[in-house]
């Protein structure tokens, strides 16, 4: 599913942009992962596991081709504060329940990225007949 590019106020007066992403953010994208798994423990995937930018791409056009699945970019002044993926379960039994993921840079924290990002896939998952969504969260992570 592709996201309708949206512009959100934030808590700081900030203007972001919410999109799908492009395949031309796969090096920002790859960096931005990277980074956010360096600052910290609460991510799933350590820096060395944030992959290529070429491997990436690959992943931008498989979830922008995909009608169950979405990825939503935050950016703010050109850089890529955060991201939220929702990844629906692709059986009968399952197709009500999707999986949701999401971080933001540090630098970008107490904006509120992360409740607007949560807001979107929240709508979007109504629209598309979700009705449960699953977030794992590591121990401690109070924010989440």
């Amino acid at each position: 599913m592709l996201y309708t590019e949206k512009r959100v106020t934030l808590k700081d007066g900030r203007e972001a942009v919410l999109r799908a992403p492009r395949e031309t953010d796969a090096e920002a994208l790859t960096e931005y992962m990277i980074r956010r798994a360096e600052e910290t423990d609460f991510m799933l995937r350590d820096p060395d596991e944030c992959g290529t930018p070429e491997e990436t791409a690959v992943s931008i056009r498989g979830i922008t081709a995909s009608p169950i699945n979405m990825m939503i970019v935050c950016e703010v002044w050109g850089e890529i504060a955060g991201c939220c993926e929702l990844h629906r379960l692709n059986l009968r039994k399952t197709f009500h329940r999707a999986e949701l993921s999401a971080g933001t840079l540090k630098a970008y924290w107490g904006l509120g990225i992360g409740t607007i990002l949560f807001q979107e896939m929240i709508g979007v998952a109504r629209k598309s007949g979700i009705t449960q969504l699953e977030l794992a969260v590591f121990e401690g992570n109070e924010r989440a």
